[in-house]
């Protein structure tokens, strides 16, 4: 099994898209230093944060023992889970087939739950004008991705079977069902699936990364901007 001995470098907030990285890490139990990137006061936009994060959005990670012992960074959380998933050989499968499976609901995470909740939260809360149309459609699509989840787990413990990196990118979405008037009598499997994660320390402990200097979304308009693109 892989080993590490000098700390992975985490560029991240307590975001639901930073907490991917914060769980996944704490899973493999590897050393790592967490390092917040104030979006509030730009320092995604810093000369050394771009180098590693060209989009300028968290998380990223620079691991100093990547391929060949020299250095890699990586940005999109997507694209970090699956490294350390491969590097590890943890919460990644090695069958291709069954690779397929956690690659389909990884991207359905990226490519539609977090953006869709994300634009939801932004017309619904912070958008300085409610706009109707918007606030009805990332609703709707909103409860349409929770049922769709909840299906998925229907006669499974996690999202494909085997807890996965599929399961550790939706976690840290999925906690705010409370405030898109989600349901969990009529999500059974959905919710019995976040009792079980939760009841995870790695889970617990990589939510909660970070947590001691909380965003100030309400009064915070560039961050707000910048977290609800997120994947």
């Amino acid at each position: 099994m892989t080993t590490q001995s000098k700390p992975i470098e985490a560029y991240s907030l307590p975001t639901p898209n930073g907490q991917k990285v914060h769980i996944m890490l704490e899973e493999l139990g590897v050393p790592y230093t967490y390092h917040r990137i104030d979006i509030g006061k730009g320092e995604q936009f810093t000369p050394e944060f771009l180098a590693i994060s060209p989009n300028n959005k968290i998380p990223a990670i620079v691991d100093p023992e990547g391929p060949g012992g020299a250095p890699i960074s990586i940005f999109e959380s997507g694209a970090i889970l699956k490294y350390l998933g491969l590097k590890f050989g943890q919460f990644y499968p090695t069958d291709p087939r069954e690779q397929v499976k956690v690659d389909e609901w990884l991207f359905w995470q990226v490519g539609g739950f977090g953006p869709m909740l994300g634009q939801n939260n932004h017309f619904s809360v912070y958008a300085p004008e409610k706009v109707p149309y918007a606030i009805k459609r990332y609703s709707d699509e909103t409860h349409r991705l929770f049922r769709v989840l909840d299906k998925q787990l229907e006669g499974r413990d996690f999202i494909t079977g085997q807890y996965s990196i599929a399961d550790i990118a939706t976690i840290g979405w999925a906690q705010a069902w409370e405030r898109y008037g989600i349901d969990t009598a009529e999500l059974k499997n959905f919710a019995a699936w976040v009792e079980r994660l939760n009841a995870r320390p790695a889970v617990h402990k990589g939510l909660n990364v970070g947590k001691e200097a909380p965003l100030d979304l309400a009064n915070d308009k560039e961050a707000q901007k910048v977290l609800f693109n997120q994947r």
